[in-house]
């Protein structure tokens, strides 16, 4: 019998960075369930009719979302090999301005939901030696002013992923991509020294992201990898910028 395709499970899925992972993982192979808001369009990005991709619509905010997604897809397709956990926010406001509960929408979306679903998913993710992947930023490791909030989000993802290699290894392995400018809307639109500026001489796009989650997701590839951070950035972090 053929090996059967493996499964995942990604959030944020419906637009950028979440819908080229998705739609890349397809293309490989792999059968999905994609979880985003109602509003978002995940219908649309995902047909019902497509056998491979199971469109869930809740907020990943939510306890019982996060775990009615896993039950969901582990029913659908028999298992769970991975799961990505893309969804994330920025509300970028001076510090005097963030009120507390902007505070806890950004962190609870970015970071407390990459907690629930690690929790939810360790059974079926243990049994398939699977592979759990957070999406952090650059921002984990950088900043520009007013954005403390989704900063301390994506440092805490960073973080979370090495202690959850640690706790959940060796069956399962997880790592972290931290993104660095990665243009979503309209790449023609862009500036000559927005990709001059870029040690590879050029923005990035959504379909660099998935490249690398795909190589982590890739047991044969990268079974030696777990607890890592994965800049991918076009070498910005690397660059010292002084004014002149």
């Amino acid at each position: 019998m053929p090996e059967a395709k493996p499964v995942a499970l990604v959030t944020g899925g419906a637009k950028g960075i979440g819908r080229a992972i998705g739609r890349h993982l397809l293309d490989c192979g792999w059968r999905l369930g994609i979880v985003d808001l109602p509003d978002s369009g995940l219908r649309r990005a995902y047909p019902p009719r497509s056998r491979n991709a199971l469109a869930i619509e809740g907020d990943v905010r939510d306890e019982e979302t996060v775990t009615d997604a896993i039950d969901a897809v582990v029913h659908r397709f028999g298992r769970l090999d991975a799961v990505v956990s893309n969804a994330g926010i920025m509300i970028r406001k001076r510090l005097s301005r963030l009120t507390l509960a902007e505070w806890h929408s950004v962190i609870d979306t970015n970071l407390t939901a990459a907690f629930l679903l690690a929790r939810a998913a360790e059974k079926p993710l243990r049994e398939a030696r699977g592979v759990f992947i957070t999406i952090a930023s650059t921002r984990a490791l950088m900043s520009e002013p007013d954005t403390e909030s989704y900063a301390a989000s994506k440092g805490g993802l960073a973080a979370l992923t090495h202690a959850l290699a640690i706790s959940l290894g060796p069956q399962v392995r997880v790592n972290c991509v931290s993104p660095g400018w990665i243009e979503t809307k309209d790449y023609r639109a862009l500036r000559r020294k927005d990709h001059t500026q870029h040690p590879v001489g050029r923005v990035g796009r959504p379909e660099d992201i998935a490249e690398i989650v795909a190589f982590l997701l890739d047991g044969k590839r990268s079974g030696f990898i777990t607890g890592a951070n994965v800049v991918v950035d076009g070498g910005m972090t690397r660059k010292m910028i002084y004014q002149e």
